[in-house]
């Protein structure tokens, strides 16, 4: 039982991570109803932008954020201008395909600097832990998890409380109708697309503490973050996080319980049978809309 619970507390703070990873692909399709398949790239610039900082600017990568967070949301909103917004005549078939590109083009360029070795972010504090009642709290993780949800937070209240949200929500109800009512539906696509990957961005910075990473590494992160939307329902922000806990709860038990080798296989049987009985996903609708 005392294995049970500390896996349980393991899989709830990973679940807090990929919620914030998951919650820029999340917006994107609420807002554009495009997947864009370089969520998981982005991650991963993240992750270097912090490890570049702290290796040769001795900066904590939890303070990485505050560069990683800006920069990846210029390149988000760069790369929607340019390369998204001339093909949103049929962005429902080509933007998988672009997006798919951007992945490729940015591994490269990631490949081309630090090459493809594997690294990490060690820290001092790496392998700290808090107990509690006899269950051991992993500072990194801890700080990795409040720190998500802080962010999460804030992007609630951003798109609920601010004007910027009501155009999201406009232009996820309905495209056309947010136009007549005079919002800059290209403007706030781009907004969108560059706050997705900004999310990426601090969320990268965690991931490097807490896993090694190389270019290659968004593969593996882009099907799992797909999985989660899938689950939780596409565009839907609960279903979102819903799906990252399960995901990160599911593999944490059957590891901590079974196999690493079993981890992923619980999830991906879920996934099976969602998509089978409810394709909407969890919290998702068959409408368009809601994020």
């Amino acid at each position: 039982m005392h294995l049970l619970v500390q896996a349980i507390i393991l899989g709830v703070l990973t679940g807090g991570l990929y919620a914030l990873m998951t919650s820029g692909l999340t917006l994107t399709f609420g807002t554009m109803r495009i997947i864009n398949m370089a969520q998981g790239v982005f991650v991963v610039c993240g992750a270097y932008i912090a490890f570049t900082l702290f290796n040769y600017l001795h900066i904590d990568p939890f303070l990485s954020i505050l560069v990683s967070t800006p920069l990846l949301f210029a390149i988000g909103f760069t790369l929607q201008t340019f390369l998204l917004k001339p093909i949103r005549h049929d962005a429902h078939r080509l933007s998988l395909l672009m997006t798919w590109a951007m992945a490729i083009g940015l591994e490269g360029i990631l490949s081309f600097i630090f090459g493809t070795d594997f690294r990490g972010i060690l820290t001092t504090y790496q392998n700290s832990s808090w107990t509690i009642a006899g269950y051991e709290i992993p500072v990194v993780r801890a700080l990795a998890f409040a720190l998500s949800v802080a962010i999460l937070v804030g992007m609630y209240l951003l798109l609920t409380r601010t004007k910027f949200g009501r155009s999201v929500r406009a232009v996820s109800q309905r495209e056309s109708a947010a136009k007549l009512l005079g919002v800059n539906t290209d403007r706030t696509a781009a907004l969108a697309f560059g706050l997705g990957a900004a999310t990426a961005g601090a969320a990268g910075a965690m991931f490097g503490l807490v896993s090694s990473f190389d270019p290659a590494s968004h593969y593996d992160l882009i099907g799992r973050l797909l999985a989660i939307c899938v689950i939780g329902g596409l565009g839907s922000n609960a279903g979102a996080i819903a799906g990252a806990v399960i995901l990160a709860l599911s593999e944490s038990v059957v590891q901590a319980e079974f196999s690493p080798a079993w981890s992923s296989v619980p999830f991906y049987v879920l996934l099976i049978i969602v998509l089978i009985a409810r394709p909407q996903g969890l919290f998702g609708v068959r409408t368009r809309g809601a994020i």
